[in-house]
């Protein structure tokens, strides 16, 4: 198919409207089978339980072309389980893992020629969703339910080249022990709306939180999750409940392990450990890995070694390798690279 005339290395990191999007409807206590249209555009009452409650829940994910000319998506099948934890854990109904799956390739086939080229930095952001539609006026889940999968093309995330970021501490907290933390529902990135405008208000990239009880250990930022690495090469991640199980993060560790020969473990990480680390980076979807250079504790800075200059030598392994699987040029693991 012959691409769109897009200049694809100047792309932002914003919305561009594609030509088709999977719908599919909940009614009646059971999904259809669902369509692809041209209408971008969602139509629901005033009263809709996702307009009064925030009942909704979504998952990100690219395509990209890789170098021998595939089309391909990264681990749907782990976005699918995880929108099926979502959904439970907001008395939604769940999307079955094997159809999140088929809807996701479907789009992406559909737009094919807005999946830009290999070599040109950008990719094909993919984002399924879901969200209670009928009129729901007391506090309670919604009967009816559209499940959607759109898609944008997107340039690089930091455009110009990565640069260490700068943290600070946040004095908010993004999730109770026992809350929503762990799922990807859309009122937990409007909670955390405030503290990053305020972060870059004072200054900073990002917020640091802490865990809402204790206030003594790391969780994640309001999208993405920790990646640090010990002065003596071994790779580590905060354990907690309430932090989301982010797929990029679990494929790093993975690398790690299989690709580097690193050690890698997933354990509750303190803030009087933070200067202990030589390396520290954000891991998610858009970014793949973020470095970190500084964190900042209520005016006490914390450098870590690896600088303010560029990725220190293992998160550069850890970024290398895995965009390599993602791009097709190392060999993926079984079932990690999906053909659309």
């Amino acid at each position: 198919m012959e691409k769109k005339n897009i200049d694809w290395a100047n792309l932002g990191f914003c919305y561009v409207q594609t030509d088709y999007r999977f719908v599919s409807n909940y009614k009646n206590g059971a999904w259809d089978e669902g369509v692809l249209t041209e209408d971008a555009n969602v139509v629901m009452n005033e009263c809709a339980c996702v307009l009064q409650y925030a009942q909704t829940i979504f998952e990100g994910m690219k395509a990209y072309t890789t170098a021998d000319g595939r089309i391909v998506t990264f681990r749907p099948d782990l976005n699918g389980e995880r929108m099926e934890q979502s959904a439970k854990r907001l008395e939604m109904p769940v999307f079955p893992k094997d159809k999140f799956v088929e809807a996701v390739l479907k789009t992406i086939r559909a737009n094919e020629a807005y999946v830009p080229p290999y070599g040109s930095g950008a990719t094909l952001y993919v984002r399924p969703y879901m969200f209670g539609i009928n009129s729901v006026i007391g506090v309670k889940p919604a009967d009816e339910y559209q499940f959607r999968v759109f898609t944008t093309p997107v340039g690089p995330y930091f455009k110009g080249g990565v640069k260490p970021l700068t943290i600070r501490i946040s004095d908010f907290d993004r999730a109770a022990p026992n809350g929503t933390g762990h799922i990807k529902a859309g009122l937990n990135y409007a909670m955390s709306l405030h503290a990053i405008m305020d972060a870059h208000k004072q200054g900073y990239d990002e917020n640091m939180y802490l865990d809402a009880a204790t206030r003594t250990k790391v969780e994640e930022t309001g999208g993405a999750n920790f990646l640090f690495v010990t002065k003596d090469g071994k790779v580590v991640t905060p354990k907690s409940e309430s932090i989301l199980p982010s797929i990029t993060r679990r494929s790093l560790m993975q690398v790690a392990k299989e690709y580097l020969g690193l050690e890698a473990e997933e354990r509750e990480v303190y803030v009087d450990e933070l200067k202990d680390f030589a390396e520290c980076g954000l891991c998610g979807t858009a970014a793949v890995i973020s470095p970190v250079g500084k964190v900042v504790d209520h005016g006490k800075e914390i450098c870590f070694p690896s600088g303010m200059d560029q990725m220190g030598p293992v998160t550069r392994k850890l970024y290398e390798t895995l965009t390599g699987i993602q791009m097709g040029t190392i060999k993926a693991p079984l079932g990690w690279v999906v053909e659309a």
